[in-house]
């Protein structure tokens, strides 16, 4: 499964350290490129990335009013982080004791004054302060922070270096996949008549945390497949819906299960999707299924290389199917991971070909492929694999987990 091996190999383990100033020094020159003083981030993949803690969101009343906001300032070694978990990210970070902070609250009127307050003793005034998201009370108080309105976006600066992966988050998004691949297999060995899928579920998260995991990203899913559309819940685009919610549904001999999941380590993610087949072997439809699934996957890989406009990826997987598009509607053919479990690239998405073809594979691009096969009358097939584009190909980046109960 290993492509082509270069100077981009992923170290066996993260150094983590290493990894936040490489970060901050991708985003110092972003800055610089585009004439941006300060920015504030209040988006929490965005704080990760900047700021370098991770907190992974747990009770969504609370999420946006205790959110961490983190400031990188031009010229600065440090970002700025403020949080109500300040001992937690003091125990994560090296940061100075000047550059971690408390909470600041840019959800109320009153925070955002406070927080004006603060920002002034990090940029000077008429600063070009750019943000990723305004809360309301940001907006009504923008003359506290911001020197002209609308004030510019992030994404030129902090998208373009969260794109392209540093070989230390390699390593966190293949640890992340190692660990979701070991507790899978744990789970699989229960994989048998009459479980239910929430027993499926806590075996997975019982194993996941054992190992490692800081959080579990994706609660896992493992959706009964029937034959037909017409047995499927009903959908606005009238294709096939995934991924269905988790029941106490008691699984039954020949149940096809679509199995999709994400844990978290050190704030990068893993995917996992793989399609499995409770009780028994698949049929010779079903095997072909996989085959064909198998053949678009690798028609994918075989395009994958630096250069490449991710129209020929499209391209590739519609040709072997008559022209039509082998994936969801409502998802994509390919995407990235990273600091979120789904991130640019976004590649067969209905933004259409021409964004498509605006995309340009590059060294250290994330890429997940994921093809799916429908066979009406028959149910159908899915997976996903996570590669990275090297210096001339790519590497498998998610763990060599096997295809069983389908062949290899």
């Amino acid at each position: 499964m290993i492509g082509h091996m270069t100077a981009s190999t992923i170290p066996d383990q993260p150094d983590l350290a290493r990894m936040r100033r490489d970060r901050h020094a991708r985003l110092q020159k972003g800055m610089s490129d585009h004439g941006v003083d300060a920015m504030i981030l209040i988006g929490n993949a965005n704080v990760c990335y900047a700021g370098g803690a991770s907190w992974p969101y747990g009770d969504s009343g609370r999420a946006n009013i205790e959110r961490p906001v983190a400031v990188v300032v031009s010229g600065d070694e440090h970002p700025h982080l403020y949080t109500p978990f300040r001992e937690d990210a003091a125990a994560q970070l090296d940061l100075p004791e000047d550059h971690l902070h408390g909470p600041v609250y840019l959800d109320f009127d009153e925070g955002v004054e406070a927080f004006g307050r603060l920002l002034t003793e990090l940029v000077p005034h008429k600063a070009t302060v750019a943000v990723d998201d305004v809360t309301g009370a940001m907006a009504r108080n923008r003359d506290r922070l911001f020197s002209s309105w609308p004030p510019p976006g992030v994404e030129p600066i902090i998208g373009h270096a969260r794109l392209l992966k540093t070989p230390d988050e390699l390593a966190c998004t293949r640890k992340a996949s190692k660990i979701t691949a070991a507790a899978m297999a744990e789970v699989q060995k229960a994989l048998v008549p009459g479980v239910r899928q929430t027993q499926l579920t806590a075996r997975f998260l019982r194993h996941i945390f054992d190992l490692g995991a800081e959080a579990n990203i994706l609660d896992p899913i493992w959706q009964v497949m029937p034959d037909r559309r017409e047995d499927l819940p009903w959908t606005t685009h009238g294709d096939v819906p995934c991924p269905l919610l988790t029941t106490e549904r008691q699984l039954a001999a020949g149940d096809v299960l679509w199995v999709d999941t994400a844990v978290s380590y050190a704030g990068y993610h893993s995917d996992f999707g793989r399609t499995w087949i409770v009780g028994q072997d698949p049929s010779p439809r079903q095997e072909a299924q996989y085959q064909k699934w198998k053949a678009i996957n690798d028609a994918v890989l075989a395009e994958v290389r630096p250069g490449v406009n991710a129209a020929r990826l499209t391209a590739a997987a519609r040709n072997l199917c008559d022209g039509e598009s082998p994936w969801m509607p409502h998802f994509y053919l390919s995407h990235g991971i990273g600091v979120e479990t789904a991130e640019m690239p976004f590649i067969g998405t209905d933004l259409g070909e021409e964004f498509d073809e605006s995309i340009v594979l590059a060294p250290g691009m994330i890429i997940i492929i994921e093809p799916i096969i429908w066979d009406e009358g028959a149910g159908g097939y899915r997976s996903e694999n996570i590669y990275s584009v090297t210096e001339d190909g790519w590497i498998l980046v998610s763990d060599d987990y096997p295809y069983d109960p389908y062949g290899n």
